[in-house]
């Protein structure tokens, strides 16, 4: 089985875990379960970060190798099939990025790790 993190899950993961309910955390610990993190999400913490919207205990490159390094976190790569699976989703989200996982998710048959109550609104399963 797979899990997508959410970005703002994994930030909250490395800057403040006690706001991810145990449940989720839970997924990372459960060898049922393949946790990834999209490349998407890299993108965006990126931008913001280069923006000033966002502020990490680290460059994002080191944040996210940290958590490569010392869990079972996965990188999942943008692949055509994704980009393509945004086409039939409606318009609820205008953040591209979410919009992205949403269509990973779906294409991974994948449980989105998401406290985000307009992912909710999308054809996909979440858990928070």
């Amino acid at each position: 089985m797979t899990a997508i993190l959410d970005t703002h899950t994994f930030i909250w993961m490395d800057s403040d875990p006690g706001r991810v309910p145990a449940g989720v955390l839970a997924y990372l610990h459960d060898p049922a379960y393949d946790v990834y993190l999209s490349a998407a999400s890299i993108w965006g913490m990126v931008i913001k970060n280069m923006t000033g919207k966002l502020q990490l205990r680290a460059p994002v490159e080191d944040v996210v190798a940290d958590h490569l390094r010392l869990t079972p976190l996965r990188l999942l790569p943008v692949r055509a099939d994704h980009a393509y699976a945004l086409t039939p989703l409606p318009p609820v989200h205008k953040d591209p990025f979410d919009r992205m996982l949403v269509a990973q998710a779906r294409v991974e048959n994948a449980v989105l790790l998401t406290d985000d109550p307009l992912i909710r609104l999308y054809p996909v399963r979440t858990d928070w």
